[in-house]
């Protein structure tokens, strides 16, 4: 995981106040430097200008879906995303990967679960 001198930076894309806020809490807590995007085009772009370690994306957004952003942060970021979603479907979750998606996480999720992914991510994208 990151150091306190050198924290990894993240960047939450998610529309509901309480899940971004317990997304900020988990990253922070996981020595991520957090940002936040309540929309889909403004997460693009905060990860175009960022480009975090690590992007936590919902499917469920009031402007252009999760699929469409993880399709368009994947023609100029190797970021490590991992789709929180609601959406239970199999074909969604292989949308999710088809479009980009490292990681396909259903709501609720545990914080534990998350932070264990992101481990094995970014452990996969620093050993590469």
């Amino acid at each position: 995981m990151p150091s306190k001198e050198n924290p990894r930076t993240a960047v939450v894309i998610e529309d509901d106040d309480d899940v971004r806020d317990l997304l900020h809490t988990v990253l922070t807590g996981s020595g991520f430097r957090v940002h936040t995007a309540p929309a889909g085009l403004a997460g693009v772009e905060m990860v175009r200008r960022l480009m975090p370690d690590v992007v936590t994306l919902d499917v469920g957004l009031p402007d252009i879906d999760g699929f469409e952003v993880a399709e368009r942060i994947r023609r100029f970021s190797t970021t490590f995303i991992v789709m929180l979603t609601a959406r239970t479907d199999a074909s969604d979750e292989k949308r999710g990967f088809d479009a980009g998606a490292n990681r396909y996480l259903r709501k609720p999720f545990r914080p534990a679960e998350l932070r264990r992914h992101l481990q094995e991510g970014t452990a996969a994208t620093t050993d590469a």
